[in-house]
C-alpha cells in the first residue's frame, strides 16, 4: 500500500534477502563468539521488523525489546521501531503507544508524526470494516452492550436507534476515510 507520505518509508520497504542475511549472519557469528554487541542486535532487529514476514516482525520487536530494557540510552532509537514493528504485525493499539512515547520525547519527529498518520488509519479503516461486517441482530446488540433489555417497547425502540446511529456512524467514517485518502 504506498503512501504519499515521505518519512513512513520504512512501513512499506524491506530488505532484500541478501541484505537480511548480511545481518542475520553477523548476529549469529556474534552469538557464537559469547558477546553480541547492541549495535549488531540493534541492526539484526531493525532487519526483521522491515521484513514483510510476520515471524521475522515478531523476532525483531522481541530483540527491540530487549534493548529497549536492557540499554536505556538506546530507548528513544528503538522506540520508532517497536511502533513500527507493531504496525507491520497489526497491532495498531500498541504501535500507537510506542510511537506516543517517541512523540513526546520527540514532537518535530517527522518518520513519528507521519508512523501515526498510518496508525491512525488503519485503526479507522479496521474500525469501519468491523461496523459495516456485523449485522444489526439481538445478539451483536446485546453482545455489544448497546441495549440493556431487549423485551420490551423500550428495546426496540433501542434497536432502531442504534441501528440509526450505527448508519450514521458508518457514513460519517466513509466520509473521513474518503477525505483522508484525497489529501
Amino acid at each position: 500500500m504506498p503512501t504519499d507520505l515521505p518519512y513512513a518509508a520504512d512501513a512499506e520497504q524491506s530488505l532484500s534477502y541478501d541484505e537480511l542475511e548480511v545481518l542475520r549472519l553477523q548476529y549469529e557469528k556474534e552469538v557464537e563468539a559469547g558477546h553480541v554487541t547492541v549495535q549488531t542486535k540493534f541492526n539484526f532487529a531493525w532487519g526483521l521488523v522491515k521484513s514483510p514476514k510476520y515471524e521475522h516482525q515478531v523476532n525483531g520487536v522481541k530483540l527491540l525489546q530487549e534493548i529497549y530494557r536492557a540499554e536505556p540510552p538506546r530507548r528513544r532509537e528503538c522506540l520508532y521501531y517497536l511502533a513500527l514493528g507493531q504496525y507491520k504485525m497489526g497491532n495498531y493499539e500498541e504501535a500507537k503507544r510506542f510511537n506516543a512515547l517517541l512523540l513526546e520525547k520527540e514532537p518535530n519527529n517527522m518518520q513519528a508524526q507521519s508512523l501515526a498518520e498510518l496508525i491512525d488509519q488503519k485503526m479507522t479503516r479496521g474500525a469501519f470494516t468491523f461496523l459495516s461486517s456485523m449485522p444489526i441482530t439481538r445478539q451483536n446488540i446485546m453482545t455489544h452492550g448497546l441495549l440493556r433489555s431487549f423485551d420490551s417497547t423500550e428495546g426496540y425502540i433501542g434497536l432502531a436507534l442504534a441501528g440509526g446511529a450505527a448508519a450514521v456512524g458508518t457514513l460519517l467514517l466513509a466520509t473521513l476515510i474518503r477525505r483522508a485518502n484525497r489529501h
